[in-house]
């Protein structure tokens, strides 16, 4: 065997990747994006769940939008007060305050509350489900459709199915990061202030007396809630009413009056 034809082959494939690793190293130092310290300071201080509640890619992402001024430091939902004040200690403002918010599902259709037109016995996803006759087996085409779909989104274990039929979201758990509101289809979820007083928990815009066939506490848009409102912070569009958590000051005359008892 031939020693030399071994050799010289291998100092040749040794020497060509020196070279290239020489090259690159040359090339990423003058290629380098500089970052700025204070952003990684930041990815540090985040939850790290990447969950894009903030509006970003990841954590990362929202950390270069706070450096470069165009993301407040409280932007992370997840984090709340906590986090924000660890950013802003970094950005070296102060953290505004800003009011928890949580999801909420705007149904109350549950087994005792609604009925089925049919048994459906298809593939069990909501965004599916959707195509069907009367866009699912549940007699209001406004409704949950009960297959977990934010469930499956949620990240943090916040929102459940009970009773077979309606999602739930538990308000201890949630983080407002808004990943169930982009997976429901029915977009029956909205995320409301923590403390609010009083939210109307259906979303049928049909009229009253086809919601009365479909569920027996859907709004029927009878306007007395916003007839008896002193302050004005309800309103009925498209045969549903709608607080105005701004305006709403819990006095809960419109709890008191509203027949279906569909304000909570």
């Amino acid at each position: 065997m031939n020693i030399t034809a071994i050799i010289i082959p291998a100092i040749v494939v040794g020497c060509v990747g020196l070279l290239i690793a020489i090259f690159l190293g040359l090339a990423g130092e003058k290629f380098k994006v500089p970052v700025d310290e204070r952003e990684e300071k930041i990815v540090d201080v985040l939850p790290g769940n990447n969950c894009g509640g903030c509006g970003y890619a990841g954590c990362s992402g929202l950390a270069a939008a706070i450096v470069k001024g165009e993301a407040p430091v409280n932007q992370c939902p997840v984090g709340g007060p906590p986090v924000a004040k660890l950013v802003g200690d970094i950005m070296g403002v102060k953290a505004e305050s800003e009011e928890k918010k949580v999801a909420f599902v705007k149904c109350s259709g549950t087994c005792d509350k609604t009925k089925d037109f049919y048994v459906y016995t298809g593939n069990k996803k909501c965004s599916d489900v959707k195509f069907v006759p009367n866009g699912g087996a549940k007699s209001c085409r406004y409704g949950c459709l009960g297959f977990g779909e934010c469930v499956e989104a949620c990240p943090f274990g916040a929102i459940h199915i009970v009773d077979g039929k309606i999602a739930q979201v538990d308000p201890l758990e949630c983080k407002a990061c808004g990943k169930c509101i982009d997976a429901c289809p029915q977009k029956l979820i909205e995320l409301v202030p923590y403390n609010a007083a009083h939210i109307v928990k259906c979303s049928s815009k049909d009229k009253g007396k086809d919601v009365m066939k479909a569920c027996s506490v859907g709004c029927i848009a009878c306007h007395l809630c916003e007839k008896n409102c002193p302050v004005g912070a309800i309103s009925v569009t498209d045969n549903l009413a709608h607080i105005d958590q701004e305006k709403c000051t819990g006095c809960g005359i419109c709890a008191e009056k509203c027949p279906k008892k569909i304000i909570l």
